[in-house]
């Protein structure tokens, strides 16, 4: 995906990744079938709304990279940059390949459809920690975010973020239709 694709609104690009394949570079790689946009300070549940620390500081970088963070101490999310302090988070990715190193990296969950149906349980599967943080979507090496030309006509389903309590009535999560 060129730097262009991600340095649009985040509304814009968070229902347009749906489909798109996120890819890691042992050959790990699932389509993203359901992600959430998060938009900086327009926004009270967007790690970014209240300016740029530390932890957050890849938010405020250029467009396309990868924010990692730590979600209740325990689990590793993967974020695509929009710049400005936006970014859409992956919460499920349906297996494509490398599906055998996803299950040992998962414990070897049962059904496939297990590997990686959440935003821990994608960072997970795909071997993501802090370190992937910062990592260049468009012209790294270890991720990225690439278009395959898989196109899917049906609508996505449109529905308020899950898991938050602020801003959670917003209609920012999207999901692919099966």
């Amino acid at each position: 995906m060129p730097r262009a694709f991600f340095d649009r609104d985040v509304l814009e690009v968070a229902p347009e990744l749906v489909h798109r394949v996120f890819a890691v570079a042992d050959g790990r790689a699932g389509r993203i079938v359901e992600v959430e946009a998060y938009r900086g300070a327009d926004d009270p549940a967007a790690h970014s709304f209240r300016g740029r620390t530390a932890r957050n500081a890849t938010m405020f970088g250029p467009p396309g990279h990868l924010y990692v963070y730590l979600s209740y101490g325990l689990h590793w999310c993967c974020n695509a940059t929009c710049g400005n302090g936006a970014g859409v988070l992956i919460r499920a990715v349906r297996p494509l390949a490398g599906i055998e190193a996803m299950r040992a990296a998962r414990g070897r969950p049962r059904r496939e459809i297990d590997l990686a149906n959440g935003p821990g349980k994608v960072g997970q599967a795909f071997g993501i920690d802090r370190g992937h943080d910062g990592e260049d979507l468009v012209a790294g090496s270890r991720v990225a975010i690439l278009d395959d030309g898989h196109r899917d006509t049906r609508p996505l389903l449109v529905t308020p973020r899950i898991g938050i309590s602020k801003a959670a009535d917003f209609p920012w999560r999207w999901v692919a239709p099966d």
